[in-house]
């Protein structure tokens, strides 16, 4: 990195920072710190809601989930304008009606303080991990990169997210995020037109060969409950994790709640469905881009250079660069494929571009197997490596092809996004905990400003350090979905429940709720141990199948009981 990337990527983040503990200053009571004392116009929300669902592992991992598998991902989206509409509706009213300082407080209105701490305690499960793994995957593929120590990257995010959000709370993480959201979209835009410029062939013939490589399938409406990313789980699991990442999660809900009014909430809600598939196609077209340039360039066999060099360290150096080489051998065939393709391209000669197509597919379905077998090789030679490496392939192409000053614009994009998630998770994390879980044996606490500070510096120290104990694994944007999906769906059921099946009481939903979670962590971990027994099921649908258990059961045991106290 120059000068001139430091002095881009220092000055970003220190702007921010600066402007948000301003814009924030002088939080007087806990309403003011955990709402910012419902001040908030629609567009904030919006841009608030954007990017606190947008963490650095959206902009570092989806690029590469793309340049993998293409465009496929857009799919997990489609349910979300469909859940807006049930929360504008639904959800926002009676929150407001009932003012509530988070979501799980209505609970105890509903039903009892046993059900609000069991609901509250699962989000805490599932968000304290999450916070963690907000600063743990910047941070790692940062390091690994640029050389820079794990540890004190870790700990200064950390650091930096909790003087802020101390300082502020929900008032600097929307102020914060307004300026965050501007540097992310700017710079993927930015990085995308370059990337286009960069590219030796204009628009319509690179997406002529995205799409014959098979990365611009967007749509697949084939129904398989073991896809992760078709029509079907998309608009079905998607429309449930949605509604219960955006109704039910505090770290959403904290946005809409610091709104002016139901009006406003509604409006940011409904702003962020509206340019949330277009953000998500930003970022998977980039990564689609990015690999119709490595159709012209030689793409390393391996994108974590650091682990590459390990490796030739090795005593499989040998077999490693066999494996290289004949991984380049075979770039220059399929590379002579595409300039005969795009020959055929120009001439319109239909059959022509079937048949280089067809020998592109080929040469790269070999380039596949030399992966394969490169990995293998890594994996011999260095048993602890990291074998996926999609998370790598956006942030070494910025390194290596991208001019000085949008490097550093880019690595501010990355460092923004962890920023502005952690924000959000943290100021969630310390209203949950000290209203909903804390406030239950000390009521005489939940008033208490420093008690909110101190919370939120509790979460960001666990943070932290959860984030220095984290190992890497699979895709990092699936990661945080998997993680999400294990306990989304369990909560999402008890809260239709209380809005839409008022004859169902306390003791049936909390009995519903315990045995939801117990199934889905067994539907995830099962299949890992005792493949034989159940297959594998797409994460997505957990939402689904934990929210019908929940309100099935409920009302079974509801209908049970009547009949009970009936022979009675």
């Amino acid at each position: 990195m120059s000068n001139l990337d430091w002095l881009v990527l220092g000055g970003s983040l220190l702007f921010i920072i600066v402007y948000g503990v301003w814009k924030s200053r002088g939080s007087r009571n806990v309403s003011d710190f955990l709402l910012g004392n419902n001040q908030a116009a629609w567009w904030t929300i919006g841009l608030s809601v954007m990017a606190t669902q947008a963490s650095a592992i959206t902009f570092l991992s989806t690029p590469g989930q793309a340049f993998s598998d293409g465009l496929g991902f857009i799919q997990f989206y489609f349910g979300l304008p469909l859940a807006v509409i049930v929360i504008c509706v639904s959800f926002i009213p009676i929150f407001y009606k009932l003012k509530v300082f988070t979501a799980y407080e209505y609970l105890s209105h509903r039903f009892d303080m046993r059900t609000r701490v069991f609901t509250a305690v699962l989000f805490l499960l599932q968000r304290g991990l999450a916070a963690g793994i907000t600063i743990y995957a910047p941070a790692i593929i940062l390091s690994t990169i640029l050389g820079w120590e794990l540890k004190w990257l870790v700990v200064i995010i950390g650091v930096l997210v909790i003087v802020y959000t101390v300082s502020g709370g929900t008032r600097a993480v929307q102020q914060t995020q307004k300026l965050q959201m501007a540097v992310m979209m700017g710079g993927m835009l930015l990085a995308l037109g370059y990337i286009l410029y960069k590219l030796p062939i204009n628009l319509p013939q690179s997406l002529a060969v995205a799409g014959k490589m098979g990365k611009l399938n967007g749509l697949n409406f084939n129904f398989d409950l073991q896809d992760r990313y078709n029509f079907w789980s998309g608009i079905t699991g998607g429309f449930f994790l949605a509604l219960s990442y955006f109704g039910t999660d505090q770290s959403q809900v904290a946005r809409y709640l610091g709104g002016r009014s139901v009006s406003e909430s509604r409006m940011g809600l409904i702003f962020n469905a509206l340019l949330k598939l277009p953000m998500q196609f930003v970022i998977l077209f980039t990564g689609v881009m990015v690999f119709v340039f490595y159709q012209f360039e030689a793409p390393p066999v391996f994108f974590n250079p650091v682990v590459q060099q390990q490796v030739m360290e090795s005593t499989q150096a040998e077999e490693f660069k066999y494996a290289q080489d004949n991984y380049l051998v075979m770039f220059k065939e399929k590379k002579q494929h595409l300039g005969n393709y795009l020959e055929a391209l120009r001439r319109d000669d239909a059959k022509g571009q079937e048949i280089y197509a067809f020998a592109m597919h080929a040469a790269n379905q070999r380039m596949d197997t030399l992966k394969k077998d490169a990995k293998q090789i890594i994996a011999q030679a260095l048993p602890q490596a990291e074998l996926n490496d999609k998370d790598y392939v956006f942030i070494s192409f910025i390194l290596k092809y991208f001019p000085h000053g949008l490097i550093g614009l880019l690595l501010a994009v990355f460092l923004c996004a962890a920023m502005s998630s952690t924000a959000s998770e943290l100021n969630a994390l310390a209203a949950t905990s000290l209203l909903d879980v804390f406030g239950r044996f000390f009521p005489e606490t939940t008033n208490t400003l420093w008690l909110s500070r101190l919370f939120t510096v509790f979460w960001g120290v666990l943070a932290i350090a959860f984030a220095l104990a984290a190992s890497l694994f699979d895709n990092l944007i699936q990661l945080v979905n998997i993680l999400g999906s294990l306990f989304y769906g369990t909560i999402l059921g008890v809260f239709l429940v209380a809005f839409y099946l008022p004859r169902i009481g306390a003791k049936e939903v909390l009995i519903a709720a315990i045995l939801s979670e117990m199934l889905t962590l067994c539907l995830f971990f099962l299949p890992k141990f005792f493949p034989e027994l159940l297959p594998n099921i797409g994460y997505l649908w957990y939402n689904v199948i934990a929210c019908a258990i929940v309100v099935a059961v409920a009302y079974l045991l509801r209908v049970t009981n009547k009949f009970s106290q009936e022979e009675l």
